[in-house]
């Protein structure tokens, strides 16, 4: 029988590498060895019950039952509106400015679709979270990487971009509180980028996933706190980390009226909106976001970084000391590549780490652990990889 090939863009698709890591996860565990993972960032901590009590009134609720609109709930759309007011102080209109989304991956996903054109150059961080990288190539761009190195606190070498690319360049990528790193930025920090896109014309797609995930007094900042990002930026925000709400898929994008609607308009076509008991349960949490059990959560994290720390530190590993997301970016201790280091770890001690190239190759001679596991399964993780340092 014939056989369809795939299509090009598939063809050509590296593996996404946290589906890889799932493999090399479930082989290890076939193979009786007691699993403690570290790897993909996914909190182990439950949902808040406020949440999940609203989820299950909403749901109740036949109103709920029927399509949602594509762009949200209009009080949904509200609701976050006055969450950035309130936390960052900035302003939007719900109806015009924020735009529902099925989780930030989505609109990531979605945003080269609607301002790349085949053969448009986007600029990607490397290290950094490959959908960006993904996405722009499923919309015909062409992925350019600006450099994110230890030397600069894991900040954009905004001078290290050739002239070249950022003429043509339709898009540039951030993320800060940082995955996979930890670096955390400011405004002082963010404003050269901010000019930069400015000066070219360049749409800045601000990743702000993480930031709520915070500790030791730490507050993120959002991009629309530097001067003149409104021209240029939309920035996506996710209830994922924030709430322990991975699951649930539920997040939004803000930015001026006109980037809205370019990322509304691909997202009516080819997407739905999310379940309106989801939203609803989601006002509830942005509502209390200072509630002392979301607090609480935060501190937990912030705990077990502590813990990880002091750890590493007996264990004589180099790591990004950070104030923010659950994420831990460690030096190979070895001479091994990356990915062997890891693999080994999982063959021989049944823990799971992230190579840092599964976030670019500027992630060789990286690993990253992710703090969502209880801290005593972790302090055992990390026992296990001390006992193959030799």
């Amino acid at each position: 029988m014939s056989r369809i090939e795939l299509a090009d863009r598939v063809k050509n698709l590296p593996p996404y590498p946290f589906a890889a890591l799932d493999a090399a996860k479930a082989k290890a565990k076939a193979e009786g060895k007691d699993i403690i993972s570290l790897g993909i960032g996914d909190p182990d901590l439950p949902t808040p019950g406020f949440i999940v009590d609203e989820l299950k009134k909403a749901a109740a609720d036949p109103a709920t039952h029927q399509y949602p609109d594509y762009t949200g709930r209009l009080d949904y759309r509200q609701v976050c509106a006055d969450f950035m007011k309130r936390r960052f102080g900035v302003e939007f209109d719900g109806a015009s400015e924020i735009l529902a989304l099925i989780g930030s991956k989505e609109g990531i996903a979605h945003i080269p679709l609607a301002y790349i054109n085949p053969g448009d150059f986007a600029l990607c961080p490397n290290p950094g979270y490959p959908v960006y990288d993904v996405a722009t190539q499923f919309a015909g761009g062409q992925v350019k990487y600006f450099t994110l190195d230890e030397d600069r606190k894991f900040l954009p070498d905004l001078g290290g971009i050739p002239a070249e690319w950022a003429q043509r360049a339709k898009l540039m990528f951030l993320n800060y509180p940082n995955n996979p790193t930890g670096a955390v930025a400011t405004v002082e920090t963010l404003q050269p980028v901010v000019d930069f896109c400015r000066e070219r014309n360049i749409l800045l797609v601000y990743d702000n996933a993480y930031s709520e995930l915070a500790f030791d007094g730490y507050k993120p900042i959002s991009i629309f706190q530097v001067p003149g990002a409104k021209e240029i930026a939309i920035e996506m925000h996710s209830l994922s980390k924030s709430f322990n709400m991975t699951g649930w898929r539920i997040a939004w994008a803000a930015g001026n009226a006109d980037y809205i609607a370019g990322l509304g308009k691909i997202k009516t076509n080819v997407d739905s909106g999310a379940f309106d008991a989801i939203q609803l349960a989601a006002m509830e949490a942005l509502r209390r976001n200072e509630d002392p059990i979301v607090t609480q959560n935060y501190a937990t994290y912030g705990a077990r970084r502590a813990a990880c720390e002091k750890k590493l530190t007996e264990m004589g590993i180099s790591f990004l000391k950070s104030p923010a997301t659950f994420y831990v970016w460690c030096k190979v201790p070895t001479d091994e590549k990356s990915a062997a280091f890891c693999q080994r770890i999982l063959s021989n001690t049944g823990v799971v780490v992230t190579p840092g190239t599964a976030f670019g190759s500027l992630g060789e001679g990286y690993f990253r652990i992710a703090l969502t596991v209880p801290e005593r399964r972790m302090i055992e993780a990390l026992d296990r990889i001390a006992g193959q340092l030799g």
